[in-house]
């Protein structure tokens, strides 16, 4: 069993998979967790990665709005009620937080995140190269899965974590464009960085095997946060 941190992540899809098999899980937000649960910290990420020694950390859903090469327009031309100066500065957080995590002091490693545009890496530590692009449908087991769903995500791991081996058993033919076609709402956020069972699934399970092979990992007394 091993003692894990999902960062960015308030729908406990990542965590609850860990979970499953053993694992001492927590996720952590700056927002509550979707339903109840007293396994999730509603803080700034950063201030919990040094909380306790982790062993792995997976951060699944950072704020990607200003990194992401899709968005890279807004920083040339600010959306309606926004600045470039805005925009700017919110890359440069968005940048910094990914940065404390990709370079966090926890041996196992795996951060999420789109296609960055180049002002993004220019920003981010000892920038590399992601070791991993993966669809959900890679992760679906027919057409009609919610798992059949298109939607890039690059992983960037620790040398030490092998990428996840696709369990699916379609092509992606059939594979659907929900995300991206979500129309607009206060929600919309919410949707499109939705994280799916499937591929939460597969790393809890593959990785699984690595972290119970590592003696560091050894079981541990329950992590309690919120101990006087």
């Amino acid at each position: 069993m091993a003692k894990i941190l999902i960062g960015c992540e308030t729908s406990g899809i990542v965590r609850e998979a860990f979970a499953a098999l053993g694992h001492n899980v927590w996720s952590c937000d700056i927002l509550p967790a979707d339903t109840p649960t007293n396994r999730h910290i509603q803080d700034d990420i950063r201030n919990v990665l040094t909380m306790d020694n982790w062993d792995f950390l997976a951060v699944m859903h950072p704020p990607c709005t200003r990194l992401c090469n899709s968005g890279v327009r807004w920083l040339h031309k600010a959306p309606p009620n926004k600045t470039k100066a805005e925009m700017w500065r919110e890359l440069d957080e968005g940048a910094a937080l990914f940065s404390d995590c990709l370079n966090a002091d926890i041996p196992y490693r795996c951060i999420e995140n789109p296609v960055m545009h180049k002002y993004a890496k220019e920003r981010i530590r000892n920038f590399k190269p992601h070791r991993q692009s993966v669809q959900p449908w890679h992760f679906a087991e027919s057409d009609e899965s919610p798992d059949n769903q298109k939607k890039q995500t690059l992983l960037w791991l620790t040398d030490n974590l092998p990428p996840p081996v696709r369990t699916g058993k379609v092509d992606g033919s059939t594979a659907r464009d929900d995300c991206h076609k979500a129309a607009p709402s206060k929600d919309r956020w919410k949707i499109r960085s939705k994280f799916f069972h499937g591929i939460a699934a597969a790393m809890a399970a593959q990785w699984s095997e690595v972290l119970n092979a590592d003696p560091n990992c050894e079981p541990v007394e329950q992590l309690d946060l919120f101990a006087a």
